[in-house]
C-alpha cells in the first residue's frame, strides 16, 4: 500500500510541473502577443479620388405617341420591345363618332349639297345674262367665287363624313388616315392601350391619350444627383466609371456633360442634378430605368508611395506619422501627403518605400 501511494505521489507532482511549465510558456507567448506593435507598410499603390453620384439610365430622347384624331384602337402594329423606323405604322384609331357628330356630318353634307346645286343653276342663268350683257363682269365674277366656295365647303363637308365613317381620307395625293406613325427610330418602351381602348385626341387645350413611349437606345445617358460636399470638385468633361446594380462586374464608361447650376432637396440633404454620357458600353445591354452608381474620377495618382490614411494625425495643417525606435520605443516624423481617396494617402516626402510605420494606438473605452 505504501509503494503504491508513493507512486501516485509522484504521478501528481509530475502532472503539475507539466501544467505549470505550459502555464508559464503560454503566459509568456501572450505577453510577447500583446507587447507586438502593429505596423503598416510604405508601399507603391495606386490612388483614385472619386465622387459618388446616384442615379438611373436613362434614353436621350423618350418620347410619348400622341394621336390627332378621336375614336378607338382597331388594329395594333407594334408591341413592346420592337424596334421600328421613323415613319412606321404603330396603330391604327378606328373612327368611333357619337350619332350626334354622324348626324351633324351627313347633314353638312346635304346642306353642303343643296347650296352647291343652287349656286350651280344661278351660275348657268348668270351666264346667259353676261352674254347679252345685262349683268356686269364684276357681278358675274363675284357669283362664281360664291360657286368656286361652295364647291370647296362642299368638298370639305364630305372628307369629313369620309374621315368620320372610314377613317381615311386623300387630299391632293396625299393620303390622311388614323394610322399613328412612329415619330422616330427606335424602340418601344412601353404600350399604354390594347385594342378597343378609346383615344382622345392631342389638341391645344388637351394633352390626349399617351398611347405608347418611345426611346432611341443607341444615344442613352446617366442621370443622378451628386452632393453638395463634392459639386464642387467635379467639372463638365471629367471620366465616369459606372456601376449598374443588374450588371455586377461589368465595365460601363463615361464623361460628365452637365452640372446642375440649382440644388435640390432630397431626403434632407442637398445635392445637385448631373448628367453623364454613356461612351462605352463594352457590348453590355443597358435598358432604361437601371439604377446605377456614377464614379466621377476627379483625379488619379498610380504606383505613388501611399500609407493607410488612419495612421496619419493632422495637426496645425502638418501631417505627422510615429516611427518605431527599437522594441518598444517609437518617434514623430513630419510627412507631407498629396492625393487621398479617404483610405490611402499618398506621400510626398518623409517616407522612403519599404519603411515600417507604427499604427495608431487602440484605446480602451472605460
Amino acid at each position: 500500500m505504501k509503494k503504491r501511494s508513493k507512486k501516485w505521489l509522484l504521478w501528481s507532482v509530475a502532472v503539475l510541473v507539466v501544467v505549470i511549465f505550459a502555464f508559464v510558456f503560454l503566459s509568456g507567448n501572450s505577453s510577447e502577443k500583446e507587447n507586438e506593435r502593429k505596423t503598416v507598410t510604405v508601399k507603391r499603390q495606386n490612388i483614385v479620388d472619386k465622387a459618388l453620384a446616384v442615379g438611373s439610365i436613362e434614353p436621350v430622347n423618350e418620347i410619348e405617341v400622341k394621336a390627332k384624331v378621336s375614336g378607338v384602337v382597331g388594329k395594333l402594329y407594334a408591341d413592346v420591345g420592337d424596334f421600328v423606323k421613323a415613319g412606321d405604322p404603330l396603330l391604327e384609331v378606328k373612327p368611333d363618332p357619337t350619332p350626334l357628330e354622324l348626324a351633324q356630318a351627313k347633314r353638312d353634307v346635304e346642306m353642303a349639297t343643296i347650296e352647291l346645286e343652287t349656286l350651280a343653276k344661278e351660275l348657268e342663268r348668270n351666264k346667259q345674262l353676261k352674254s347679252g350683257g345685262l349683268i356686269s363682269d364684276h357681278q358675274f365674277e363675284e357669283l362664281e367665287q360664291r360657286y368656286e366656295e361652295a364647291k370647296l365647303r362642299h368638298q370639305i363637308s364630305k372628307e369629313q363624313l369620309d374621315l368620320l365613317e372610314k377613317g381615311k381620307i386623300k387630299i391632293a395625293n396625299t393620303n390622311i388616315e388614323t394610322v399613328v406613325k412612329a415619330p422616330l427610330t427606335g424602340f418601344i418602351l412601353e404600350k399604354n392601350v390594347y385594342l378597343g381602348d378609346p383615344v382622345v385626341p392631342l389638341t391645344s387645350y388637351q394633352p390626349g391619350t399617351a398611347l405608347m413611349r418611345m426611346a432611341d437606345m443607341e444615344n442613352l445617358i446617366f442621370k443622378g444627383t451628386v452632393d453638395e460636399i463634392d459639386v464642387g470638385k467635379i467639372k463638365e468633361g471629367m471620366t465616369c466609371e459606372l456601376q449598374v446594380g443588374a450588371l455586377p462586374g461589368d465595365t460601363i464608361t463615361g464623361h460628365v456633360t452637365l452640372i446642375s447650376l440649382k440644388a435640390k432637396k432630397k431626403d434632407n440633404t442637398t445635392v445637385f442634378p448631373v448628367e453623364i454620357k454613356i461612351d462605352e458600353t463594352n457590348n453590355t445591354v443597358l435598358r432604361a430605368g437601371y439604377s446605377a452608381n456614377a464614379h466621377i474620377i476627379i483625379a488619379r495618382r498610380d504606383s505613388v508611395l501611399a500609407i493607410p490614411e488612419r495612421v496619419v494625425t493632422f495637426r496645425n495643417d502638418s501631417a505627422f506619422v510615429r516611427m518605431p525606435v527599437g522594441e518598444e520605443g517609437s518617434e514623430e516624423r513630419y510627412i507631407k501627403t498629396g492625393l487621398s481617396d479617404a483610405i490611402l494617402i499618398e506621400v510626398l516626402e518623409g517616407l522612403k518605400e519599404d519603411e515600417v510605420v507604427l499604427e495608431k494606438e487602440v484605446k480602451d473605452i472605460t
